[in-house]
C-alpha cells in the first residue's frame, strides 16, 4: 500500500487530466479506490482531491510567477477547461488571484510533494479480532452533523445530549445481538471526505434482523461481510481518533485486508466523559 499510495503520488504529477482516474488506477494496483482514498485521507492528513487541488495550483503559481502570458492556457495544462473554474480554485489554495500572481508575483502557497514511509511504531496498543457478521440492523436516533477530524464533535454531542435518559435504556433493552451496549455509528462519509462535509451519526443498538423495529426509530442496515475490531483504552476522544489513526498508520499496511463500504461503529465499554475504553469496528475485505 505504500508503495502504491507513492505511485499515486507520481500519477497526479504527471497527470494533468481535469478528472484522474483513480479507480483505474486502484484496480491496476491490486485494490480498490476506496480503500486507497481512505488511506491517502488518513495518511496525508487532507482528501486526495485537496491534494490534487494544492499540487496543481502549487506548479500553476510558479509559472504564472514567472510570468506565462496567458492564464487561460495555464488553466488547461493544469486540468481546468475555464478561467472561471481555475480562478475559484486557484484563489482557494492562495488566497489571491491568477492576475494578480502574475502581476505580483505572489505570495504563493506551496504543496510540496508528498511521499509515504511506513513506520511501525507500534505507539497505540491494539487489541484486534476479526470477525465476520450477518446482516446488521442497527436502529436508534440519527442525525446529519458536519465532519470533525480532532476533538469533540460538538453537533454529536448535542444530538446525544437531546435524547431523553429514558431513551437510552429503551434502546439497551431492545438489544438482542451479541454487539451489546450503545453504539455511535457513522455512516454516509465518502472515502476522503474533507473536514465539513456531513454525515450521517446515529446514536443506537444493534438488532436481529427479524426482530420489529419500532416506527419512531432511525435504521440502519449493513450488508454481512468481515470487520476488523480494535479496542483501546485512555484519555476520550484522543485515544479513538489515535486509534483510528493508526489503523492506517500501523495495522492496514501490516495486515492483508483492505477496507470496503460501510460504517465505522464505536462501542464504548466503559466511559466516564474524560476517559474510554471502547472497541472501533471497521468493515473489511481480503486485499
Amino acid at each position: 500500500m505504500i508503495g502504491t499510495l507513492n505511485a499515486l503520488v507520481d500519477l497526479v504529477e504527471t497527470d494533468r487530466a481535469e478528472d484522474l482516474d483513480v479507480g483505474g488506477f486502484a484496480r491496476a494496483h491490486g485494490t480498490t479506490e476506496y480503500h486507497l482514498r481512505r488511506m491517502f485521507s488518513a495518511l496525508a492528513g487532507m482528501p486526495l482531491s485537496e491534494y490534487v487541488r494544492r499540487r496543481r495550483m502549487t506548479l500553476a503559481g510558479a509559472e504564472l510567477a514567472a510570468g506565462a502570458p496567458h492564464i487561460l492556457d495555464v488553466a488547461v495544462r493544469h486540468g481546468y477547461g475555464s478561467i472561471e473554474a481555475f480562478g475559484r480554485a486557484f484563489r482557494a489554495v492562495h488566497g489571491i488571484g491568477p492576475a494578480d500572481a502574475r502581476r505580483d508575483g505572489g505570495p504563493l502557497r506551496t504543496q510540496p510533494t508528498l511521499r509515504f514511509r511506513l513506520s511501525v511504531e507500534g505507539s497505540i496498543p491494539m487489541d484486534v479480532t476479526i470477525t465476520t457478521t450477518p446482516e446488521l440492523v442497527l436502529v436508534g436516533h440519527a442525525a446529519r452533523v458536519p465532519l470533525i477530524h480532532e476533538g469533540a464533535n460538538p453537533h454529536i454531542q448535542a444530538h446525544i445530549a437531546s435524547i431523553p435518559p429514558q431513551e437510552h435504556s429503551r434502546l439497551k433493552q431492545l438489544n438482542d445481538t451479541e454487539l451489546r451496549g450503545i453504539l455511535a455509528v457513522t455512516a454516509d462519509v465518502a472515502p476522503d471526505a474533507p473536514e465539513g462535509t456531513e454525515l450521517t451519526y446515529l446514536h443506537g443498538v444493534s438488532l436481529r434482523p427479524t426482530t420489529p423495529v419500532p416506527t419512531d426509530l432511525d435504521v440502519l442496515r449493513v450488508e454481512p461481510g468481515a470487520w476488523a475490531v480494535f479496542a483501546a483504552t485512555g484519555p476520550f476522544p484522543e485515544t479513538l481518533q489515535s486509534l483510528w489513526a493508526a489503523t492506517a498508520t500501523e495495522w492496514f499496511p501490516s495486515n492483508s485486508w483492505r477496507l470496503r463500504p460501510g460504517p465505522s461503529i464505536v462501542r464504548y465499554l466503559e466511559f466516564t466523559g474524560i476517559h474510554a475504553s471502547c472497541e472501533l469496528r471497521l468493515a473489511i475485505e481480503p486485499a
